[in-house]
């Protein structure tokens, strides 16, 4: 095994052919914690494909290990079909459209049929076109709602979802028995040109359009789709794809924030692009307040989140919670169903172990079972995928994450912020005919099932240590905690050797006395260690002083 200053030798010459990369590696020289940092281990392949900082380096995206990571899926693909195919797409990320190239040569050049978007496109359109075309595979490249410094490379199989632990095994085998500066790399323009890869035409972004449109669940109940509703997609790849669908479902009134519209790898308005964080949603609050909005829609940079505010009863903009929006949601979409006689027999809902209790208590409600499933959407793909292989599939109704993530439709196995803004529109245009807010219509539906307020703490652990420290944090836990901020421990669940039928996972969850629950877990695609609160009270003034406590002790635990 090379040291990491002989693995730094080694891509400082090779790199001599690519100014950026070989420029920054020479402006390390005598920096050893810089070089320790690009060089001490690779970008970690797992579920979630690759997700890291650009630049040079082993522990870096670059150019180098995003054509290594598809020299061993190009492998893993042959080794499941004699003729694989796979499907690419990209968003507005730094290097996005570089990477999607440099993977689709690299895929070609190992005779594997690409289809490749021709321009950014949202992360279900990529789940979508694999599942259209009959591909072996996919590739998105894109950090979701990660800053500016990163970008990733998500893989999905032939169901179009993401993969499943024992393939990402399979194709990290494949990998690390690549030499990354042995991967063939011919042209793209002339691999282009000759056929070998293919461009994905016009007919399959309708075709996605349609399924979108298609999840209404209005049923010809009369609404006022001339809303007014500003947009945000964040200087992703929403842009386009979100205000055709609602253009042609007949929401025409969009004002898109002008700061945010254009496509921008480097997120200038925002340097954490994700609608979950205040300051990403501040400048669509300011459209709405200058212009009188009712709604304000903001997707994520590979548009499969989707963030909302919206009026209260004093005209001021509230932001609402992931668990918020998807609780207004599976409520709307189950009446809807049950009103106009569109449930299917045995309904299901999927949901993750760290989304809000109280769908579930909705979802009995309505004669819905609650299916819940490890965090990460790809597992709620896979449970459509198992009703899909039962001839059940129109047995799913919906499923969402606390983080922004929702979908209510077989059609892609992701969430989908498309889907999702269409969705949102029309019942916030529904509630709206019939004199409701969503602010209104949430407390209705606290009063009814029980007040609850969810909120995430993330702990940041960065460098070679970091993840040390996680998991002595984690250890530490494990060893047991009777309390925290005083509330007893009534019952722990450990996902580590699996519960439940669910895989094995690296999450921690308490229930605690007075029905509150803590969940923690290490982020699979951030050096963090995330905190999931659900405190149940009688109202939000007793959850907000119990979560302030909660918080305070969380703090000194992962300081």
């Amino acid at each position: 095994m090379m040291s990491i200053s002989d693995t730094y030798r080694l891509w400082l010459e090779q790199t001599a052919d690519n100014d950026e990369l070989h420029d920054e590696l020479a402006g390390i020289a005598d920096d050893a914690a810089a070089v320790e940092d690009r060089f001490y281990r690779e970008l970690e392949f797992g579920t979630g494909g690759l997700r890291g900082v650009l630049g040079a380096g082993t522990n870096r995206m670059n150019v180098i290990t995003v054509a290594r990571a598809s020299q061993g899926l190009s492998d893993y693909l042959h080794s499941l079909s004699d003729t694989p195919s796979v499907a690419i797409a990209y968003d507005s990320r730094i290097h996005s459209d570089l990477f999607a190239e440099t993977a689709a040569c690299v895929f070609a050049a190992n005779d594997v049929r690409v289809h490749l978007y021709p321009r950014l496109m949202p992360t279900p359109s990529l789940s979508f076109a694999v599942r259209d075309l009959g591909c072996t595979g996919g590739v998105v490249i894109t950090a979701s709602h990660n800053p500016a410094k990163y970008n990733g490379y998500k893989v999905y199989g032939s169901d179009g979802c993401q993969i499943t632990t024992e393939a990402a095994a399979a194709i990290l085998a494949e990998i690390e028995r690549v030499n990354e500066f042995d991967v063939p790399m011919p042209e793209f323009d002339a691999l282009t040109a000759a056929g070998q890869i293919e461009l994905i035409g016009e007919a399959v972004y309708t075709a996605f359009t349609e399924e979108v449109k298609g999840q209404s669940v209005l049923f010809g109940d009369e609404v006022n789709r001339d809303v007014a509703i500003v947009y945000s997609p964040l200087n992703g790849a929403g842009l386009k794809p979100v205000t055709r669908a609602l253009n042609e479902a007949g929401f025409t009134n969009i004002t898109v924030v002008k700061e945010q519209e254009a496509p921008d790898g480097r997120f200038p308005t925002c340097p954490y692009p994700n609608p979950e964080i205040h300051e990403a949603m501040r400048l669509g609050i300011e459209t709405c307040e200058k212009t009188g909005a009712d709604l304000l829609l903001a997707t994520d940079p590979d548009c499969d989140r989707c963030g909302i505010a919206v009026k209260d009863e004093a005209g001021q903009y509230v932001l609402l919670t992931g668990n918020e929006t998807g609780l207004l949601l599976l409520d709307f979409i189950c009446a809807q169903r049950v009103k106009h006689g569109k449930m299917p027999k045995d309904p299901v809902f999927v949901k993750t172990i760290v989304t809000t209790d109280l769908a579930q208590r909705i979802a009995d409600h309505y004669g819905v079972k609650t299916v819940n499933v490890l965090t990460g959407f790809k597992f709620i793909g896979e449970q459509i995928a198992l009703l899909e292989k039962q001839g059940r599939a129109d047995a799913y109704i919906c499923g969402f994450e606390e983080s922004y993530g929702y979908l209510t439709g077989s059609y892609v196995r992701d969430k989908d912020a498309v889907d999702a803004a269409l969705m949102i529109c029309e019942m916030f245009a529904y509630y709206r005919t019939r004199g409701v807010s969503l602010t209104r219509r949430l407390a209705q539906l606290y009063a009814e099932y029980g007040y609850c307020l969810n909120t995430l703490h993330s702990y940041q652990f960065e460098g070679s240590s970091g993840m040390a420290r996680m998991n002595g944090i984690m250890a530490a836990l494990r060893a047991g905690v009777p309390s925290f901020a005083g509330l007893a421990v009534e019952e722990t669940l450990d996902y580590l050797p699996g519960l439940d039928g669910l895989p094995a996972s690296d999450v921690l969850k308490y229930r605690l006395a007075g029905g509150s629950t803590i969940v923690v877990r290490p982020s699979g695609t951030e050096p963090k260690l995330k905190a999931y609160c659900s405190i149940a009270a009688k109202d939000r003034e007793e959850a907000e002083a119990i979560e302030k406590q909660l918080a305070e002790d969380l703090a000194k635990r992962f300081a």
